[in-house]
């Protein structure tokens, strides 16, 4: 199967930006932003449509359906707060002249900062590899030891988190915006993340404690608040842990729930009217089926989520290596273009640097290495030793990242899913799990899309 070259992919869907910050005009329905888009007017949509023209007579964009009348009335009176909270969290470090390049701080500090603890920790992401998954298949447990779950629930638990439809749509969304070359730079960011979820675990297990009750409290508003006071910092640790907390609540909404209800719902509305029809009863559906694990607390996450995710990711890894087994002879060649638009890309306007960026956008959005997120549930595991369940924490980027992120990616890459021109409005609207659906029917067979229908809504559940 020959691969579609950079210059048709641009011939065959819109003239994508640099990075996810300019994705299309309209409000993006995916969180990892680093710009604030304009409103979502009609003159802005047929602006989107003119373009895609231009480069495709057979691609188009598609406007979606008009938003409810009440949903446009929050999102005005919520846009000008969005605005300034995007401004300060997504900070431009850089810009380059023609405005095809916007470096985010906060991409250039997840970054920096796992490239800085690999470095300084002596690559113990690779050196304490073997024990993390001696570790986790229970070697060394030991049920006396202090905490609510064993290592492997903690880690089924943060990985019912990480692996969701960012694996599947936020990997197409990648390639599709940024070529694929962003597909190298996720992998090089999930082994890099291994030692930032490495770090931050390891701080949750050091200070955590027990309320009245004997259930564990840590995290990241834990360590940040009796960390920083330990070595002189209290009332610096204790705005770090209230902000961290704000943050983190509103993250839940946006990356651990919109995000992930929506693309999960795009992907099966078509095949189940129902859902598309009255959306609001998969909503119902999820929320109340969440509501029921979530109220058992962190023991019940823990039991539902070590059954759901060996099942999920297996049976999602089962049909990529499915299609990649068909299309053996392709996947030389698709490596080959990863790393060359990797280190030379020529289907997007940013060169090295939009595409560096893509990939770390989606890499972390992905994994959540360094967002703290994990560092909640692993706070809860049953050990006396802090260090044990960090390493524990670093195999959730491999798995998460390096394993599925890069099976999603080589399909979307050798089936040319992402520069396919009836996948553009997807591309261009951000539906990336349309692009991976795409993939599995046109890589596999025809049913495969019922394997992928229920990898999203399991994916979405456990998230």
């Amino acid at each position: 199967m020959a691969l579609p070259t950079a210059s048709t992919a641009s011939a065959q869907q819109p003239d994508t930006p640099t990075n996810a910050v300019d994705e299309i005009a309209s409000p993006p329905a995916d969180p990892v932003v680093a710009e604030t888009y304009p409103p979502a007017t009609g003159e802005a949509v047929a602006e989107t449509a003119a373009e895609t023209t231009a480069s495709s007579d057979e691609a188009a964009v598609v406007p979606e359906k008009a938003l409810p009348p009440w949903i446009q009335a929050i999102d005005s009176r919520f846009g000008s707060v969005v605005k300034v909270l995007d401004s300060i969290i997504f900070f431009k470090l850089y810009t380059s002249a023609d405005g095809s390049v916007k470096i985010p701080f906060v991409v250039v500090w997840l970054f920096g900062g796992a490239l800085f603890l690999t470095i300084r920790m002596g690559f113990i992401n690779f050196r304490a590899f073997w024990h993390a998954v001696r570790l986790t298949r229970g070697d060394y447990d030991n049920d006396n030891e202090p905490g609510d779950v064993s290592h492997f629930q903690a880690l089924a638990a943060a990985l019912s988190a990480t692996v969701g439809l960012g694996n599947i749509a936020g990997v197409a969304i990648a390639i599709g915006t940024g070529g694929p070359g962003a597909a190298f730079w996720i992998l090089i960011v999930g082994l890099l993340g291994m030692t930032s979820k490495f770090a931050e675990c390891t701080l949750a297990q050091l200070y955590r404690s027990r309320d009245d009750s004997g259930k564990v409290l840590g995290g990241p508003m834990r360590y940040l608040r009796v960390g920083l006071s330990d070595i002189g910092f209290p009332k610096l640790g204790r705005v770090l842990a209230v902000v961290f907390m704000v943050l983190c609540i509103g993250a839940s909404f946006g990356g651990g729930n919109a995000f992930q209800i929506g693309q999960s719902l795009d992907t099966i509305r078509n095949q189940f009217t129902i859902f598309d029809q009255y959306p609001w009863v998969y909503g119902l559906v999820m929320v109340t089926a969440v509501g029921l694990v979530i109220v058992g607390g962190i023991k019940s996450i823990g039991n539902v989520a070590s059954k759901i995710v060996p099942f999920m990711c297996g049976a999602y890894l089962l049909a990529c290596l499915y299609i990649l087994a068909m299309n053996f002879a392709a996947i030389p060649e698709a490596i080959v273009t990863i790393v060359t638009e990797a280190l030379n890309p020529t289907a997007i306007k940013g060169g090295f640097l939009g595409v560096l960026v893509i990939g770390i956008q989606r890499a972390v959005f992905s994994n959540e290495a360094g967002i703290g997120s994990a560092a909640i549930v692993h706070s809860a595991a049953k050990t006396n030793e802090p260090v044990s369940e960090g390493i524990v924490a670093l195999l959730e980027p491999f798995i998460d990242t390096v394993i599925v992120c890069t099976c999603t990616a080589l399909v979307v890459v050798i089936t040319g899913a992402y520069a396919a021109p009836e996948m553009a409005s997807a591309v261009a609207g951000n539906v990336g799990a349309q692009v991976t659906l795409h993939a599995f029917v046109t890589g596999g067979h025809a049913w495969f899309a019922y394997i992928l229908y229920v990898a999203v809504v399991l994916f979405a559940f456990s998230t």
